[in-house]
């Protein structure tokens, strides 16, 4: 069952563009070149329930403002989009009760409180009853590891402290569709780490349908099996993590370390080079051709290990923007 779909969905801003100095100022209060920009071009997409979707692309792709037109922050300039059979931007409080947003570099806490205070007041405007109150945070502040600074100021807390403050704030009130916008954003290696298995955790317990942005492939690659990736505004591919790196990478990386002194000729054979010793050699190799190479190698060099690795995700997924913007 769809959760989301979006149709044709578009944003479109209007801007006005100025020459510097008084008099172009002077001359702009009478006539403007209005410039438009395309921050969203026509996407389309659905999003099944409970499903955990990577929602991918370089900075001013579109995705924030994506999220933002789910969560009924920003009207579209045209096309349709449902989210929980709901349309986001007519605001209505039953949807706003069934949905979160947490936005990495946007605070929902109050600065100067203590976090249990804006708690607090998501408990009222969420009307959430007591009982289910207490419940859902004894089970967030443990699971979060918050339960010893919840009347600690939030600007006296860390920064990973505070992004988990953030979370457990989106989820007082148990929503159905949850919007993650750069969670790990700021936060050190240990801290992604905690956040990632968290949310893994919680999309597997409690079925929420979840949309995740991250420049962190490692937060996509632990937590989505399914990717949409956007591009100036619109949708460049749609499916599985795996499919996307058996469509686009077309190489594999073998390393190998040997028994006995091997020279570069006697490896330059199998594919191109990247780094050799006498005793050591990585290779990239065609992915079609990796088995039967790998076997040869086997056969004619003295192997002591071998080992076959895809190539990063992020480098691939770094290579398809650039060849992107290189054919536009």
């Amino acid at each position: 069952m769809a959760i989301i779909e979006v149709k044709d969905l578009k944003k479109t801003y209007t801007y006005h563009k100025k020459a510097p100095g008084l008099l172009n100022s002077m001359k702009s209060l009478f006539k403007r070149e209005t410039l438009t920009t395309e921050a969203v071009k026509g996407i389309n997409f659905t999003v099944e329930e409970g499903e955990l979707v990577g929602f991918l692309g370089p900075n001013g792709a579109g995705k924030t403002t994506t999220l933002k037109m789910l969560a009924g922050i920003l009207y579209p300039t045209s096309g349709t989009a449902t989210v929980l059979g709901y349309t986001p931007w007519e605001r209505k409080s039953v949807y706003q009760k069934q949905f979160s947003i947490v936005m990495g570099q946007k605070n929902q806490l109050w600065w100067d409180l203590p976090a249990m205070e804006s708690f607090l007041l998501n408990k009222e405007i969420y009307e959430i009853p007591d009982d289910q109150f207490r419940r859902t945070l004894d089970e967030l502040s443990t699971l979060l590891d918050l339960n010893d600074v919840l009347d600690v100021q939030v600007r006296k807390l860390s920064l990973g402290q505070r992004m988990k403050a953030e979370l457990t704030a989106a989820l007082l009130h148990s929503p159905k569709v949850l919007f993650l916008d750069e969670p790990t954003i700021g936060l050190d290696v240990v801290s992604q780490q905690r956040m990632r298995d968290f949310v893994r955790s919680y999309n597997d317990q409690k079925k929420t349908t979840i949309i995740l942005t991250s420049h962190y492939m490692e937060d996509v690659a632990a937590l989505a099996k399914r990717v949409v990736i956007i591009n100036q505004g619109a949708v460049f591919y749609d499916g599985p993590l795996t499919g996307l790196v058996s469509k686009i990478n077309q190489v594999k990386t073998v390393r190998m370390t040997f028994t006995g002194d091997v020279p570069k000729e006697s490896v330059v054979k199998f594919g191109e080079v990247v780094e050799h010793t006498l005793r050591t050699a990585t290779l990239r190799v065609p992915r079609a051709d990796s088995t039967r190479r790998t076997a040869t190698m086997l056969n004619e060099l003295p192997i002591d290990d071998i080992t076959i690795e895809e190539e990063p995700i992020d480098d691939i997924i770094r290579q398809i923007f650039l060849d992107n913007a290189r054919a536009t």
